[in-house]
């Protein structure tokens, strides 16, 4: 346990009614997992407010609670701290009470629309493969060190982020490698944390923001909060890299496919299998494919350069790196056809994996693409979406993502509406019969690509996740994978 008066030392205090040595087991921000002596958290959200609560978790024994304003009735015994925002007391909190395990670790952040989890998934097996122990934070998984611990968010909230972290120092990992998405930092999710490094790969679409200025400014806000001895890696081929760290107080560096950086990389070949790239004038093979896992890559290398790893050992171990799951993953059947599941959702990215399918496809062999677009999410891209599969397919199936609360034809509507009359498309709702149809319209060679959903075991239809995994589908269609 820790004293109320520990836990507030790094945070903003307005006013403090009751004893700030009253002892705290554990912090909570849902009334409903409140017991006794913890510190509750009277957080504002855009469905409730924290505040309405105050009572629920003072009946269930809190000990503090930690709000924006003081209840008109206080219960005796109970510390009440008023704080400018409960959000950012949390995080800041949080960091205090696990002894701020992010000062024990090399902790990078990744930012930017596409990229984020290749980038953490492939500097975690990096710095694992030249020996180190790290822990990794992702849209994916989370890992400590081995040890895997199911993801429920990209970004933890700052109570989960902080006990993982404590963990992780605790069994000896340096390094972390985490996402961090938009949502989260607006969230203040990653404040209080100590990072060794930022990277920013790109910026493509809205989701989660309003307007393109308050998804810049949301990304943005990662980059002014870096301390001067951390370094800040941004992508110098991306419009908007070099405002990502405009006001940073850390270390600025570029890495470019483009133009003069700090670290800059060429494609040299492109195989099915892999590419041969070059590195600051070195080449190295890797086992991924495509213009933005050369991005991916590079931000990879000039990162571990920047931790202070062997530039030489730091190649060599690249050499060893293989696709994330969900990105870029093949599965093939026995007549030579080739499904690649990709959790392309946006049209930067399905353009990404086309346009890299394109470079390795033979003119004999067809592109039969399977897209749709999540429901609740950014409905601007969805006719874009449309373009891109009939651009560049011979033939377009358009189906469900994850609905959530939307009508899956309703959505297929807004995707169709962006296309030209006369275009070319099937519209399948049901994802598996759009997958099932696609294995059967190819011919012995031929590529799918099966967009959207990647890694996720899952498929969202109103707030109920039903089973789901593209590559089990594509499986089953394929009949490597029986029913």
């Amino acid at each position: 346990m820790k004293t109320l008066k520990d836990l507030l030392k790094d945070t903003p205090v307005t006013a403090l009614h009751g004893d700030g040595s009253t002892t705290v087991a554990a912090l909570a921000y849902d009334s409903r997992a409140v017991t006794r002596s913890d510190c509750f958290f009277a957080t504002r959200g855009t469905q409730s407010d924290g505040h309405d609560f105050i009572p629920d978790a003072v009946a269930k024994g809190a000990s503090a609670v930690v709000c924006e304003q003081l209840p008109a009735e206080t219960a005796h015994g109970v510390a009440y701290v008023v704080v400018p925002d409960a959000a950012g007391a949390l995080a800041d909190m949080a960091a205090a009470f696990y002894g701020h395990p992010s000062r024990e670790l090399k902790l990078v952040g990744i930012t930017g629309t596409n990229g984020k989890t290749t980038t953490a998934t492939l500097l975690y097996d990096l710095v694992r493969a030249l020996g180190y122990k790290a822990g990794l934070v992702s849209t994916v998984v989370y890992k400590v060190g081995e040890r895997i611990v199911e993801a429920t968010h990209t970004t933890p909230d700052p109570v989960r982020l902080n006990a993982m972290m404590r963990e992780m120092a605790d069994e000896g990992c340096e390094y972390c490698f985490m996402e961090c998405s938009s949502h989260a930092i607006v969230q203040q999710r990653t404040r209080g944390l100590h990072f060794a490094g930022g990277i920013f790969s790109n910026i493509t679409h809205l989701d989660y923001h309003k307007t393109f200025a308050e998804y810049i400014r949301a990304k943005k806000l990662f980059f002014d909060s870096l301390a001067k001895d951390a370094f800040a890696l941004t992508n110098a081929d991306d419009k908007n890299g070099r405002v990502m760290v405009q006001n940073t107080a850390a270390g600025v560096h570029t890495y470019s496919l483009r133009t003069m950086a700090d670290f800059r990389c060429k494609i040299v070949e492109m195989h099915v299998d892999g590419m041969l790239l070059r590195i600051d004038g070195q080449e190295v093979w890797v086992g991924l494919v495509g213009r933005f896992n050369a991005y991916n890559l590079l931000a990879v290398y000039g990162a571990a350069v920047l931790l202070g790893l062997d530039r030489a050992e730091v190649l060599r171990a690249m050499s060893m790196l293989h696709a994330v799951s969900g990105r870029f993953e093949f599965v093939r059947a026995e007549n030579g056809t080739t499904a690649i599941v990709d959790y392309a959702h946006t049209p930067d990215a399905l353009e990404n994996v086309i346009q890299t399918i394109q470079e390795i496809r033979t003119p004999a062999q067809q592109l039969i693409v399977v897209c749709g677009c999540g429901g609740d999410r950014d409905r601007t891209k969805r006719p874009e979406m449309a373009q891109i599969a009939v651009k560049y397919a011979d033939t377009a199936i358009f189906t469900s993502d994850n609905p959530r609360h939307e009508s899956p034809g309703a959505i297929l509507d807004e995707m169709a509406a962006g296309l030209d009359p006369g275009a070319r498309f099937l519209r399948i709702v049901d994802r598996a019969e759009a997958i099932r149809t696609a294995a059967m319209l190819s011919r012995p060679g031929d590529i799918l690509l099966i967009a959207g959903k990647g890694h996720e075991t899952y498929q969202i239809i109103g707030d109920v996740k039903h089973h789901f995994d593209d590559k089990e589908e594509v499986g089953k269609a394929f009949g490597t994978l029986r029913n």
